[in-house]
């Protein structure tokens, strides 16, 4: 397929650009490079920002992680590897030592020191920034953490500080053996203390932003995408490929395929529900579906605010078994997914998924079980005549469509009445962490390969935790998990209390289906948190 690249230029009009000159060699596969080097991909929203500390969306770690680098990064297969460490070590899995290159600089020249972590993590947990992923740091276990988070402690009193330029010394409040995979997360990043303070909330606009990753920031057009650039003071730059990156926002699937298959852009991801199976027929080199971290699901308000209704356990379990899932992902997304009855995606390493029991009935059984129990909440006063709800959900074809099944799913089954709710990305985001919702579709990425990823989420004081489920053996068990030689057994224990209290509403665990131009190579395929740096990548002549 020839593609036609896009580049955004600070006017908002898009413009054909070259790259690199013409007759170099990959310089380890030999393969011959095409002229162009600009890889350009589309997004579904605008990322709400592009502030490390402040970042909640995978969309906006994406981004980051080409403007950013942090002290880890990882290849291919989502191993981790020197980012600006070099080097790792600890003898207890509790006080943790990086080594910093010291050729790592800022795009303004600055070195990037160790300082520029402290300062960074601090920022993060300080409540003045109003981070909404602070509880990360937190679930890191650096050491005070929780307690400046809480406002009870100073930002400068967290377990983080620089030996010296090139020294990172983290003391966490108790032993945890995958803290490094932790630190490829955006929230991690380090940032430019005398550039944020120099423009304050205005510190990520073009021509200010500073970053240290492979690539600077160009231009930006508010619901219209972005561009950036080779990064010459990336220490690594000699490697780098792909000399531009254009981000097309698009919020229609079905626009965007069609976009795609007009050469418009090089990735487009996800493909529009259904279509998968005839994509790949249609496009085999380019059609790709590969595993990936993530678990949609329906979050259910049981806060204060939320609706009486949901409070009773029997409510939120009908609704759940009366949800058709191999409906859903073998009938509407088509893409190699699997229906859900726990949270953990079932490819998180070292995680055994625990058997469900409602998992292993059919959908007749789960149907009946569901009239039956809201018959037994009617019969014990609960109000479930005339039930109805609101379904929250960001804009996006996909999780329409699979809203409008699930209403009609309740309704049929239950009699429930369910209005759908559409909020652009920012707004729906806003919405769930203030409960100004019922029910809202929601999913969890990764931000780490690790069982607790997910299930931190499902505890008491997660930042995350929109629907407010609280269960003290869950917060009791995901604390014991941190410090246990073998937490499998206590990570069944915790999925197998959210399916009895159907602390939500698990649908189905992702596959990443998506097109990618063939001549594109180095996407991480096997790398299963989705986590892809465009650095590694190359365009190869046709």
């Amino acid at each position: 397929m020839k593609k036609q690249i896009l580049a955004l230029t600070t006017a908002g009009l898009l413009l054909g650009t070259t790259a690199l000159a013409g007759g170099h060699s990959h310089p380890v596969t030999g393969e011959k490079l095409a002229d162009d080097q600009t890889f350009s991909y589309r997004l579904l929203d605008d990322v709400p920002t592009l502030d490390p500390q402040l970042i909640e969306d995978v969309s906006g770690s994406h981004v980051a992680r080409q403007l950013f680098e942090g002290l880890i990064n990882q290849d291919a297969d989502g191993n981790n590897i020197p980012g600006v460490a070099t080097e790792w070590s600890s003898p207890d899995n509790k006080v943790w030592t990086f080594k910093l290159r010291d050729n790592a600089k800022w795009s303004n020249g600055d070195p990037v020191t160790a300082q520029d972590f402290v300062y960074a993590w601090q920022r993060a947990a300080d409540p003045a920034t109003a981070s909404p992923y602070a509880w990360y740091v937190e679930i890191t276990q650096i050491m005070n953490a929780g307690g400046i988070i809480a406002g009870d402690a100073d930002p400068s009193t967290l377990g983080a500080k620089a030996i010296d330029d090139h020294t990172l010394e983290v003391t966490l409040d108790q032993p945890l053996p995958y803290f490094p995979s932790m630190m490829a997360h955006a929230t991690m990043f380090p940032a430019n203390k005398s550039v944020i303070e120099q423009h304050g909330d205005a510190w990520t606009q073009p021509g200010n932003l500073v970053g240290n990753g492979a690539y600077d920031l160009a231009a930006r057009t508010l619901g219209e995408g972005f561009t950036m650039v080779k990064n010459d003071t990336y220490w690594d730059k000699d490697n780098v490929i792909i000399e531009t990156i254009n981000g097309v926002i698009i919020n229609s699937e079905d626009q965007a395929l069609t976009r795609w298959e007009g050469g418009e852009f090089d990735m487009n991801e996800p493909v529009p529900s259904g279509q998968f199976p005839a994509l790949q027929v249609k496009y085999p080199n380019e059609a790709n579906s590969v595993p990936r971290l993530c678990s949609y699901y329906y979050a259910l308000n049981v806060s204060p605010v939320g609706p009486e209704a949901l409070k009773d356990e029997r409510v939120r379990e009908a609704l759940s078994y009366s949800v058709d899932r191999n409906v859903i992902v073998n009938q509407v997304l088509k893409g190699g997914q699997s229906p859900a009855y726990s949270f953990t995606h079932v490819a998180t390493a070292g995680f055994e998924a625990p058997e469900i029991d409602y998992g292993t009935w059919s959908q007749a059984e789960r149907d009946a079980k569901a009239k039956e129990l809201i018959a037994e909440a009617k019969a014990d006063g609960v109000d479930v005549d005339g039930l109805s709800f609101e379904i929250l959900y960001n804009s996006s074809d996909v999780h329409k469509q699979i809203a409008t099944l699930i209403s009609q799913m309740w309704k049929q089954k239950l009699g429930v009445d369910a209005g759908l709710r559409n909020l652009e990305w920012k707004t729906y985001l806003d919405a769930r962490s203030q409960q100004d919702f019922e029910i809202a579709r929601a999913a969890w990425c990764a931000d780490y390969n690790e069982a607790s990823t997910f299930l931190d989420l499902m505890t008491t004081p997660h930042g995350s935790n929109d629907g407010k489920y609280s269960n003290a053996r869950v917060d009791e068990l995901m604390a014991q998990s941190k410090t246990s030689d073998n937490p499998q057994p206590l990570y069944t224990e915790v999925e197998e209390l959210i399916a009895a209290d159907m602390g939500m509403i698990p649908i189905y665990h992702y596959a990443n289906t998506f097109m990618l131009e063939e001549t594109i190579k180095g996407f991480p395929m096997n790398n299963a948190e989705n986590n892809w740096y465009v650095k590694d990548f190359y365009r190869v002549a046709q």
